[in-house]
């Protein structure tokens, strides 16, 4: 028969086994601190220091503001949790070293354009820009809702770095030149700043592409180092005067459409953040993302007049100059996924994607311009 001056330490197992049972099962449900093992699945209270660094000269407007608007928006809703300091170009590695900066671990993050590692990974041109290829709110859409994200996150990852979408310019400008296009045989002989696939077809029309940073461009137009540059459009090529080094400027920016940025983590950084701040890291990129696409187009058309105003001779690309460019666009491009199977991957997601949009926008976008341009007066800002 069981004694009763037993039944107190009876209680006390019990009790002892039932709290352990709690705690079992409010680990389990992340109630309590969780084991290290899924420690990125909790909130904690640690603080991270992180490096940023760039292919733009500090504090750039437009192009510079993204990161330094992306480590503002990280900071803040981190509660100061992770802290992001930004390098411009030089500060910390030369802006083409951007890349292996953040594969190595030099820096864990990097703002850039994709286009730039052409040469270690020639499938990146397709996450900048493609000749003749998509919008800015064209590759948004590939990016996030088709397959665009996934194929270049499979692409970076043989060097430890994950992609984001860092900010678009929308479609560019063709350019600085410093005597006028009148036909493609004006090409000959043309040095230009042209990065990408485009300095490809540049050459291909024959010209003579040259890679120059940011940077650089002012002195090489000013010192006849090159003929032409085409850097970005009239927010950022008015901030680096370079309408003070070449007479013509020239329109549509037949080789980027729809030009788009990046930012690069290192995945061993972004893997030791908390699940929280992840979060926090991928949701400030499409903050800047988008936020960098609504600055150059409330900017653009302010800094054109004033550029016009100034002297700066606004030109069309002659249409056969054009031709050749898209001809060559794609020799280029066959070449370039001829023998690299991640090339044809993604040419195939892209060229789907782009074909379907399009044909969307024939009857939105194109219709609806169309249709605003019948009714509205003529807007002239050719100069011509």
């Amino acid at each position: 028969m069981f004694e009763r001056r037993y039944l107190p330490v009876v209680v006390v197992v019990l009790v002892g086994l039932l709290a352990a049972v709690v705690a079992l099962w409010a680990i389990d449900r992340g109630t309590m601190k969780p084991s290290s093992a899924n420690a990125n699945n909790a909130t904690s209270s640690e603080k991270y220091e992180w490096k940023l660094v760039t292919t733009w000269p500090k504090n750039l407007p437009g192009l510079g503001a993204a990161p330094e608007n992306f480590a503002r928006y990280v900071e803040e809703m981190s509660s100061g949790r992770l802290s992001i300091r930004v390098y411009g170009a030089g500060e910390i590695v030369p802006a083409f070293e951007v890349f292996d900066a953040v594969s190595q671990g030099v820096a864990e993050m990097g703002h850039g354009a994709a286009y730039y590692w052409k040469g270690k990974i020639p499938a990146a041109v397709f996450y900048t820009a493609v000749p003749f290829g998509m919008t800015a709110q064209e590759i948004n859409g590939w990016l996030h809702h088709g397959d665009g994200l996934t194929l270049w996150r499979e692409l970076y990852a043989p060097f430890g770095v994950i992609p984001f979408a860092g900010g678009s310019t929308g479609v560019q400008m063709a350019g600085w030149f410093n005597r006028e296009l009148r036909s493609a045989e004006d090409l000959k002989g043309l040095k230009m700043r042209i990065p990408g696939l485009a300095g490809e077809v540049f050459d291909a029309s024959g010209g003579t592409a040259v890679r120059i940073a940011g940077g650089e461009v002012y002195t090489s137009m000013q010192t006849g180092v090159i003929d032409a540059v085409e850097w970005v459009g009239p927010y950022n090529d008015r901030t680096l005067g370079l309408n003070e080094v070449a007479e013509y400027y020239y329109y549509p920016g037949w080789h980027e459409p729809g030009a788009m940025l990046e930012f690069t983590v290192n995945e061993q950084a972004f893997l030791a953040l908390p699940k929280d701040l992840q979060a926090i890291v991928e949701y400030a990129a499409r903050a800047a993302n988008q936020n960098m696409l609504d600055e150059f187009t409330a900017r653009n058309n302010e800094s054109l007049r004033t550029l016009l105003a100034s002297g700066t001779k606004l030109r069309a690309v002659p249409e056969d100059v054009l031709q050749v460019f898209y001809n060559n666009s794609l020799v280029a491009l066959d070449a370039l996924v001829e023998n690299d199977p991640m090339a044809q991957k993604i040419a195939r997601s892209y060229q789907a994607f782009a074909k379907d949009v399009r044909a969307y926008h024939e009857i939105s976008e194109r219709a609806f311009l169309n249709a605003r341009d019948k009714v509205l007066p003529p807007v002239n800002l050719t100069g011509q």
